[in-house]
């Protein structure tokens, strides 16, 4: 349907009128229900109606309709189909009456569809907030389970506890592993660390000292989106130390010793 054409089609204005048939009176109100637009078209002309009825006089009932027809652009051969021959002494009221409950049917179609709207955007919120907290209740029992996990790890006492030192580019700087030789894991805390600079990584080594040997064990790409700062890695070497360089993106085959943040040695207790 063309809105606009149906609109300014006139069919509207005999709807309120009533000067349609039934049949054309269902196909407007069907209308109405389906496009908001005809809805409020409906109401706009209903208001100018009741507007000038409310303008003129109950004692001047003579002249109503001729106002009417004015206001809506109606001749005599659009209403000829309503007499107006010998009106009765109710036919001013039963015309307020008419107009009125047009009037209020308008306003409550109008108001059932907007209260409806208005339901449907509420359930819709309803439904994302309760699948938002979903997801934070989730997320806030794996961060207690890794939590958990975490202090279970520092404070198993077969785990092998390391301390990394800071060294010359970052004397600051310091580091933690927990090594699990059964498990074959090391878990770093890495609180120590600075921020890395933009295209760079933290890499960390496994050290042999005899002669020295150095593995990488993998890079910290994560680095500035973990708030805890504990990673797991695998390592299943014979390691006597380790350390942490500062390298590119993506890690290098040997450590820029130039970047070593920290280096701590296994005790052999």
């Amino acid at each position: 349907m063309d809105i606009k054409t149906y609109i300014e089609s006139g069919i509207l204005e005999l709807y309120v009128a009533g000067a349609l048939s039934d049949l054309e009176n269902r196909e407007v109100y069907n209308a109405m229900l389906k496009h908001t637009e005809i809805l409020h078209e409906v109401l706009n002309i209903e208001a100018a109606v009741v507007k000038l009825t409310a303008q003129v006089s109950p004692s001047t009932s003579k002249h109503i309709y001729a106002s009417i027809k004015k206001a809506l652009g109606l001749t005599d051969e659009d209403t000829k189909v309503m007499s107006l021959n010998t009106p009765s002494k109710n036919t001013n009221w039963l015309s307020y009456t008419g107009w009125a409950a047009a009037v209020f049917l308008a306003v409550g179609l109008l108001w059932t569809l907007n209260k409806n709207a208005s339901l449907n955007t509420k359930v819709s919120t309803i439904t994302t907030d309760k699948e938002f907290l979903e997801i934070q209740i989730e997320d806030v029992n794996s961060d207690l389970a890794d939590t958990k996990k975490l202090l279970n790890v520092v404070r198993d006492e077969n785990l092998i506890n390391i301390t990394l030192d800071g060294q010359a580019v970052y004397p600051e700087a310091y580091a933690k592993v927990y090594w699990d030789k059964s498990e074959e894991t090391v878990y770093l805390d890495l609180e120590g660390l600075p921020k890395p600079p933009k295209g760079k990584v933290y890499q960390i080594w496994s050290l042999t000292l005899n002669p020295l040997s150095p593995t990488s064990l993998g890079t910290i790409d994560d680095f500035n989106d973990n708030t805890n700062k504990i990673f797991e890695l695998q390592n299943n070497n014979a390691s006597q130390a380790f350390g942490i360089t500062l390298e590119p993106a993506g890690g290098s085959k040997t450590p820029t010793m130039e970047q070593l943040y920290t280096l701590g040695v296994v005790s052999d207790t």
